[in-house]
């Protein structure tokens, strides 16, 4: 499994661990990374995404899968989000553009208006 957040492009960082003596040795902090599960209910299915622990808390905050993927930085995420983004953006465009979308009540004339 690769150490790499698909959402937020979270990737392993390196550096030195500095003893008290002051030896510096080479090392590497790895991201919380997790598989999970999403449902996407504009395309109706679920996804598998490898994403850290702090991308699972934005996306619960965020209101769902759909509103984080949407609201995220393209050039972070994988080809794979991205292709997935395409297809939420076209579905929302054509649920606007459908016939059943457009009926709405009459316009009647407000009370500041009839003033």
């Amino acid at each position: 499994m690769s150490r790499l957040c698909e959402l937020t492009g979270t990737r392993p960082k390196a550096g030195n661990k500095v003893s008290h003596s002051n030896i510096k040795t080479r090392t590497r902090w790895l991201p919380n990374v997790k598989n999970k599960k999403f449902m996407i209910p504009e395309l109706n299915q679920t996804v598998t995404i490898t994403v850290t622990t702090g991308a699972i808390r934005t996306i619960d905050k965020q209101g769902g899968i759909t509103n984080a993927i949407l609201k995220g930085k393209e050039a972070m995420m994988s080809e794979r989000l991205l292709k997935l983004k395409r297809q939420i953006v076209k579905k929302r465009q054509t649920a606007t553009k459908s016939p059943a979308a457009k009926t709405s009540a009459p316009k009647t004339p407000s009370a500041k208006t009839a003033k």
